[in-house]
């Protein structure tokens, strides 16, 4: 059994939903693990991650747009320390989560046709968002 740790840096541009789907299936191609389980981790709370449909990018609008329905900056929320976005961020982020666990085989994530993975940019401005990758296996 072996394993592979590598975090990696996700400049984002605001909110929205970044793909991150070709260069985390790059890094499991230069493992040279072949198979095994791939966690994704996001280091934050006011972003996260998903796997979606990357087809289509008005599938990604219409998420950002019902999260915004599901936690609006406009709710009086006590936590406000970064601004209006700050708390409904972190309620989006526990509803899409930070860390996905994936199957690896023939030394390539096991995604669906239209599957993608996505680091979700909660709040408004860009940041540069920091994710761990860990593969284990053989």
């Amino acid at each position: 059994m072996r394993q592979s740790l590598t975090p990696f840096d996700v400049r984002t541009g605001g909110r929205g939903l970044i793909e991150i789907t070709r260069e985390v299936s790059a890094w499991v191609a230069d493992s040279g693990i072949d198979v095994g389980l791939l966690t994704v981790f996001c280091r934050h709370t006011s972003a996260s991650l998903t796997i979606q449909e990357n087809a289509a990018p008005e599938v990604r609008q219409d998420i950002v747009d019902w999260l915004d329905r599901i936690a609006p900056e406009d709710s009086g929320w006590v936590h406000d320390d970064e601004g209006p976005d700050d708390m409904p961020a972190h309620l989006k982020s526990i509803l899409t989560g930070v860390s996905l666990s994936i199957p690896v085989a023939s030394g390539r994530p096991t995604l669906g046709t239209w599957q993608g993975i996505y680091l979700v940019e909660h709040r408004t401005r860009p940041h540069t968002r920091q994710v761990d990758l860990h593969l284990l296996g053989e």
